[in-house]
């Protein structure tokens, strides 16, 4: 069993946030397959879906992110999973927007919601994949740029690095993390953004 996890903040405000990133990514593999997420308790929505025989939960917590790790530790208590077969996905201000990284264990860095996952296992060994949401602009407060919206010509970008983030999970659930490491690890200059605009009728 793998549980698949996206922290954000719960609530219609901050939907579209940089720092709901991750959230987002499960509600949107939730609705690639199929599978409907519902409320376990009070601290997350879960989808149980399957992938080559393996029971795979894709979870969105109901907590915020300073205490994702409550949410976290309530679906390894509920599905008996172990720190090993969580992917905590996550949005990462030091890494420009379009990029993502794959780490199997490490430190939190300036995460809180990682700090707190990792407070309330006991443990930096967990496979995650941090998606990119930088660079910083000059002179910006980091809380308030990590909790505002994305702006309209980022939207293209952001999604490259969903699918990224798409292929680097698939390899991981086929145990090649090594490889999804190797292969979306090299850092690259912050870039420039397209000039198209997304477009949404939802």
């Amino acid at each position: 069993m793998w549980a698949i996890i996206g922290l954000g903040n719960p609530g219609q405000r901050y939907v579209r946030t940089r720092h709901n990133v991750g959230r987002s990514f499960i509600g949107q593999l939730a609705a690639e397959r199929g599978a409907k997420l519902k409320k376990r308790g009070r601290q997350v929505r879960v989808a149980e879906t399957e992938r080559n025989g393996e029971t795979v939960l894709l979870v969105q917590p109901m907590t915020y992110m300073n205490q994702s790790g409550l949410a976290v530790r309530n679906v390894l208590d509920v599905f008996g999973v172990k720190p090993q077969q969580i992917v905590l996905i996550y949005d990462d201000l030091d890494i420009p927007l379009g990029q993502i990284r794959v780490r199997k264990a490490g430190s939190a860095g300036s995460h809180n919601g990682v700090r707190s996952v990792i407070e309330e296992l006991g443990t930096q060994a967990f496979p995650r994949i941090r998606v990119g949401i930088g660079p910083l602009p000059d002179r910006s407060h980091a809380v308030r740029f990590v909790l505002a919206p994305f702006k309209a010509e980022e939207w293209p970008t952001l999604e490259e690095a969903l699918e990224k983030t798409r292929e680097a999970l698939n390899l991981i659930l086929d145990g090649r993390i090594e490889q999804a490491m190797n292969r979306f690890n090299q850092k690259e200059i912050f870039p420039k953004l397209p000039e198209s605009r997304f477009t949404s009728s939802g």
